[in-house]
């Protein structure tokens, strides 16, 4: 008798000699005892196309779907509401190197040795793209890689790899120069964004026999904050801006910030950052309609997420490094017909960046490599009930030229407590559910007495199941 597995999301039977069968050779044996995945025991026995993209700054309340009260972003709209939206997403590091790395590796910082935005990518790490392409997946990474190093990486497993180098690898708004698989090569497009989404859809329209993996990784939103021309200046009427009362034009002057000289015009830039999201929604809406035309929409993950959020003076800060929610919470949004059934739902639990790289092997049938630090939450998207973190660790690490403490900070449901490597800043923690704006800081106050204690113990047992203590 051929070994049966039964699977729990879609309680269908299937023999070892048909997983052989179907899928051959390395991927089958990988996905064999317990540890085929869900998505392999449907109906149509057929892995799913991956497309990955990764924005840059957007903070997680700054799309219509979330009720900003002027920017329309009707494409991330859609795909929230065709999706699931987690309204509870975090990266462990609000940096832009060490929360790209994390993306690609499923590892904290001090994990993966990206720890800011100046310690180069150490090329022994290995991506997501890598196991899938070993696992048959035609696979791209097209855009902002932004990793310190010696120019680009040479990436494994990638059979396009397009990014940009240019301003320290941050490239820029109009007229990029990119290194299109290691060939310097001039835009074809003046606006970026435009650019990199013509040379994933290219990608995309490839005729071929294997699943594919897109990684989009853009420059926007990032510093400038520079919209294209058709776009520049649709939000220069807008009086209200609905800034926090702390924030003024001439905050970036204040307590060391040296923050892109944002002081004297904070009101400006923020149109233009409001602009720019307009410009990148605009591309997400041809990469869906692409995905449509193509007849590939039901067998294609399509997950949006930032590699930070941003302030806008809360705080008094235009910043993103330290653990506030502005800058630790993301946009993180999943659209797949083929594994959610209640579409335009949106998810409590707290996910983190590290989630990213084990979610995209399980859903492609990939085993996930003990040394992956996230939890894939395919569960999550298939309605199950499972059990989930309750807390999780934060960490940021000095980066030059920034004037900003080494951070620990544990986020849980309801609180956040935050310590500091330096005695200029005190130790802070919040009531979460009670006061989201992080206003009140509880730690000397009679009503943190209790749950002081708990968050300290809590924070040094993440540490020590991360890996923090034994380095």
């Amino acid at each position: 008798m051929p070994k049966v597995v039964k699977d729990s999301l879609f309680t269908k039977d299937i023999s070892r000699r048909e997983i052989l069968k179907l899928f051959g050779g390395v991927v089958a044996a990988s996905m064999l005892d317990g540890l085929i995945p869900r998505w392999a025991l449907s109906a149509t026995i057929k892995r799913p196309n991956i497309i990955f993209i990764l924005s840059d700054d957007h903070r997680w309340d700054h799309m219509s779907c979330m009720g900003h009260p002027f920017l329309k972003t009707p494409n991330l709209d859609r795909l929230a509401s065709q999706g699931v939206m987690f309204d509870n997403a975090f990266v462990t590091t609000s940096l832009c190197s060490p929360s790209r790395a994390s993306f690609l590796t499923g590892q904290y910082a001090h994990i993966h040795g990206v720890k800011n935005n100046i310690t180069p990518w150490n090329n022994e790490n290995v991506t997501f793209l890598e196991q899938l392409k070993r696992a048959g997946y035609d696979t791209a990474f097209i855009g902002k890689w932004h990793m310190p190093g010696k120019g680009l990486p040479d990436l494994r497993g990638l059979d396009r790899f397009i990014s940009f180098t240019i301003q320290r690898g941050q490239g820029r708004y109009f007229n990029c120069p990119l290194i299109v698989d290691g060939v310097d090569t001039p835009s074809r497009k003046e606006y970026i964004t435009e650019e990199l989404t013509d040379y994933a859809l290219e990608f995309v329209k490839q005729k071929r026999d294997n699943p594919f993996c897109l990684y989009l990784s853009l420059k926007a939103v990032h510093h400038r904050w520079l919209p294209p021309k058709d776009l520049k200046g649709i939000y220069s009427k807008v009086e209200d801006l609905h800034f926090p009362p702390e924030a003024d034009n001439w905050i970036g002057l204040t307590d060391n910030q040296i923050y892109y000289g944002t002081f004297g015009s904070l009101d400006k830039l923020y149109r233009g950052y409001c602009e720019t999201i307009v410009a990148m929604d605009r591309e997400l809406g041809r990469v869906l309609n692409t995905l449509d035309s193509l007849g590939l929409t039901d067998n294609t993950v399509v997950i949006y997420a930032s590699d930070n959020g941003i302030y806008w003076g809360e705080h008094r800060l235009v910043d993103k490094r330290f653990a506030y929610e502005e800058a630790i919470r993301i946009p993180f949004i999943v659209r797949w017909p083929g594994l959610i059934k209640d579409p335009g739902g949106r998810l409590p639990q707290m996910v983190l960046n590290i989630d990213l790289a084990p979610t995209i092997l399980e859903l492609a049938g990939v085993t996930i490599p003990e040394n992956m630090q996230g939890k894939s939450i395919v569960p999550l998207l298939a309605s199950k009930d499972v059990s989930w973190r309750r807390a999780w660790l934060y960490e940021y690490f000095l980066d030059f030229p920034y004037i900003v403490p080494g951070i620990y900070a544990i986020r849980t449901e309801d609180y956040k407590y935050i310590e500091y490597q330096s005695k200029r800043y005190p130790p802070e923690v919040y009531n979460i559910s009670l006061d989201p704006k992080e206003k009140n800081n509880l730690y000397e106050k009679d009503e943190a007495k209790k749950i002081l204690p708990i968050l300290q113990q809590e924070l040094i047992r993440l540490k020590k199941e991360t890996g923090v203590l034994d380095m």
